[in-house]
């Protein structure tokens, strides 16, 4: 499993605040060394105290991410839109431009 946390990390005071949490985990269906299908969910709450109660917020699949072949942030920004974070309410909200 691929366990993903989003932490604020306070440069006045050094604190570190659990925000958010996402896990990733490999349906484990058929073996395929090239592609695989992930069940993904969020799990509801912005605290530690909350996040580990494990209730989930959102789920959803990814089918055959290619695993080897790109970087997991990849997996990532796919597991977030099959849970429809990101959609188009949150497109027209902000301006999202690409930085090189």
């Amino acid at each position: 499993m691929i366990r993903i946390r989003v932490e604020l990390c306070s440069a006045n005071d050094r604190t570190v605040r659990e925000l958010a949490r996402m896990e990733i985990a490999n349906d484990g269906g058929k073996r395929d060394d090239d592609f695989a299908d992930y069940i993904v969910r969020t799990l509801r709450g912005r605290s530690v105290k909350a996040l580990d109660k494990r209730v989930v917020a959102r789920k959803g699949m990814v089918y055959r991410h290619p695993r080897k072949a790109v970087h997991v942030w990849h997996l990532i920004a796919k597991a977030l839109a099959a849970m429809n974070y990101g959609g188009c309410n949150a497109a027209q909200e902000s301006q999202v431009t690409r930085a090189d």
